[in-house]
């Protein structure tokens, strides 16, 4: 007996299905998508007023296992990403040990596979202990299932090195996830370098770290013709280059995070470490140019960066706190109040930059409401309002600066694969 969706608003980018029909799961696959009558389902899931959409993909989270699983594992982890909406993620290697071998990557993939309610993929590190100093072995890794190759929390400043790398991604038909920062430039920044950096007194971080290597990566893209994918782009630059690439043909893709299309550094009330993050929250500019790129379709996939801490790092002040955020419980509401109610982007945009793109972008046969497809669907009322509490999360990490925010938006029903991994209370 299988599920059936009744009367929601099915928007499927694949098939640029966007009308109120039904959805009827069963064995694991799509089977039928219209108005459906007589299948003998086993439970049926009343969806009136609500968006149908395939499940969400994550292209960036930080699952913090093996190694600091005090602030995130693989269990905790992929509930969180059940209650967001997400039926994959892809997680960065910056572990403790370092994700840059193939038995690490099998670790993290059958600890998946036993704990977690959707399907965690585990990218490689690019080079060995992310030292920058040796290439990993990036085939092995491949052969052991990674989808794409990352230094994510640096950037490798060896550009012959990264060149390299490039070059075995390019014949592996893999992305390279590029997290764009000149580090020792960056030096002890810890949020932006603007005038609330100076009234507040902390050090800052210019924009020209991101954009620098943004420029410097294009241009290893256009070289040896892999795929670069730009992580948590923040700088009206890292915007206006990435546009430029496309223009000009090269297999350039970007993702942006819903607290950079969100806030801005004059946002934040005082040496509060909830709000900082790498790259950090940049000038109002930044952000308007951000917004502009998503209503014109320049950014291709909406990430979150998700990087949970205990409460004790997240403590004190900027200056010693860890970089980052938690974010997979609150990107659709962020989502849906920022982006499709002020009508920036349709909710059908929204479904391509939350799972049909990020799922082209790592090869995936997902991100699709498609009959004969595997059943990721996500079950979303965006006119539930509500206030976040960071208290109610799921996710061990409660690093937020949305806590106390109001917003619209709710995830209803999460299917993975056929199961039910995640439903609403209400």
């Amino acid at each position: 007996m299988g599920i059936l969706i009744k009367n929601g608003r099915v928007i499927d980018p694949d098939t640029r299905l966007d009308e109120i029909a039904d959805v009827y799961i069963e064995d694991g696959i799509i089977q039928k998508v219209g108005k459906i009558k007589g299948e003998k389902a086993g439970q049926v899931l009343e969806a009136d007023g609500c968006y149908v959409m395939p499940g969400l993909i994550d292209l960036h989270v930080h699952f913090r296992d093996p190694g600091q699983e005090k602030k995130e594992d693989i269990a905790t982890g992929g509930k969180a990403a059940a209650k967001g909406g997400f039926t994959t993620v892809l997680a960065m290697p910056n572990t403790h040990p370092v994700i840059d071998t193939a038995s690490r990557v099998g670790y993290v993939h059958h600890k998946a596979e036993e704990l977690s309610p959707i399907k965690i993929l585990q990218a490689g590190a690019i080079t060995k202990g992310q030292k920058g100093e040796e290439l990993a072995d990036i085939e092995e890794m491949i052969q052991a299932g990674i989808p794409a190759i990352s230094e994510d929390g640096q950037s490798v400043m060896n550009s012959q090195l990264y060149r390299q790398a490039m070059r075995i991604a390019k014949e592996n038909d893999i992305p390279v996830m590029a997290h764009c920062e000149d580090g020792p430039m960056r030096g002890k920044g810890c949020m932006n370098d603007d005038e609330r950096a100076a009234a507040l007194g902390l050090p800052g971080i210019s924009n020209v770290v991101e954009d620098i290597i943004v420029a410097r990566d294009i241009f290893l893209s256009k070289d040896t013709g892999a795929h670069l994918h730009l992580c948590h782009c923040s700088t009206k630059e890292s915007m206006r280059m990435l546009a430029g690439a496309k223009k000009d043909g090269l297999p350039v893709t970007g993702e942006v995070c819903p607290h950079h299309f969100t806030l801005c550094s004059e946002d934040i009330p005082g040496d509060n470490p909830n709000y900082k993050m790498n790259p950090p929250l940049r000038r109002r500019e930044d952000k308007e140019a951000i917004l502009e790129a998503l209503k014109s379709g320049v950014v291709d996939a909406i990430s979150t960066d998700h990087a949970p801490h205990t409460a004790a790092e997240k403590s004190g002040s900027m200056r010693d706190a860890p970089f980052g955020i938690v974010g997979l419980e609150t990107s659709v509401a962020l989502t849906i109040t920022e982006l499709v109610d002020k009508e920036i982007i349709t909710p059908m945009q929204m479904a391509e930059l939350m799972s049909y793109n990020p799922a082209k972008i790592l090869r995936l046969d997902r991100g699709s409401l498609r009959e004969g497809k595997a059943a990721d669907v996500v079950v979303i009322d965006p006119d539930e309002a509500y206030t976040i509490d960071a208290r109610t999360f799921v996710s061990k990490g409660k690093n937020t600066p949305f806590h106390r925010r109001k917003v619209k938006g709710r995830v209803k029903v999460t299917i993975c694969g056929g199961e039910i991994v995640y439903q609403d209370e209400k």
